[in-house]
């Protein structure tokens, strides 16, 4: 009975050694940060658009794999979510009117990507789908679920070319660049009319197509000077501001009559 023990427990501390050298060299799951040079940017009414850098590291990289190029990085700045009225516009009578609306709720007000490679050659389709990573597959969720697929299709899509020919949605493919194996540049575009508010970048990496990790950071965009008065007295007295206005403008009025009055 004892050499019986004796045997399991060798068996045993064989065992132990056969299985730690595997354990030791299981290699450590990849991940990515990202880091912003300022976590505020002031904007003033003379902006014209700029563009925006963000650093970025991989950790625990496979040297292997990063030496072949399989890594890929698509970064987002996603600005705040907001209410959004889509109308379509007909001729009636020789005039243009508005005749249906959609609205949606919780829209990012602007979307900008920077990227590696193009999306179709980072990963499939359906995973973009699965992140609801870049604005093709970002869900716009309607009012009112009850209109028609097609109607709230017809809707969306009008929203998204709506949003990238003012700017406001844009893709920089080549804007993620390494600067070594494990460090990289991001540089994502600012529209002229980028919404003040709180946005969020977005850090997401792939490997050979496949989602590994991803990683975020805030950046607050707020208006700057005698703007910046005018944005807070507007938002936070909003009832006086309006008779302030209207009593200007009548006064504008008035002292035009005056003005231009023919005797």
């Amino acid at each position: 009975m004892a050499g019986l023990r004796a045997f399991a427990a060798a068996a045993s501390l064989s065992m132990l050694f056969v299985l730690s050298p595997a354990t030791a060299q299981t290699p450590p799951t990849e991940s990515i940060q990202i880091g912003l040079s300022t976590d505020a940017v002031s904007i003033t009414a003379g902006f014209s658009g700029a563009d925006l850098t963000i650093f970025g590291s991989l950790e625990n990289p496979d040297p292997l794999v990063a030496r072949q190029g399989r890594y890929d990085v698509v970064v987002v700045l996603e600005g705040p979510p907001r209410p959004v009225v889509v109308r379509r516009k007909d001729r009636v009578l020789g005039v243009w009117v508005n005749l249906e609306s959609e609205t949606f709720e919780n829209v990012p007000v602007s979307y900008s990507v920077a990227t590696t490679r193009p999306l179709q050659d980072v990963a499939e389709p359906s995973k973009y789908k699965q992140l609801s990573l870049g604005a093709q597959n970002l869900y716009m969720k309607p009012a009112d679920e009850t209109d028609s697929p097609a109607t709230i299709e017809e809707f969306t899509a009008a929203l998204r070319d709506r949003k990238e020919a003012t700017g406001l949605y844009s893709e920089n493919v080549g804007g993620v660049q390494f600067l070594s194996q494990n460090l990289f540049r991001a540089t994502v575009r600012l529209a002229p009319n980028v919404p003040v508010g709180t946005h969020k970048a977005r850090a997401f990496l792939f490997k050979s197509g496949m989602f590994i990790k991803e990683s975020s950071a805030q950046l607050e965009i707020r208006k700057s000077g005698f703007e910046q008065s005018i944005f807070r007295v507007a938002h936070d007295y909003s009832f006086l501001y309006g008779v302030f206005a209207i009593s200007l403008a009548m006064l504008t009025g008035w002292l035009g009559r005056l003005i231009f009055r023919k005797d």
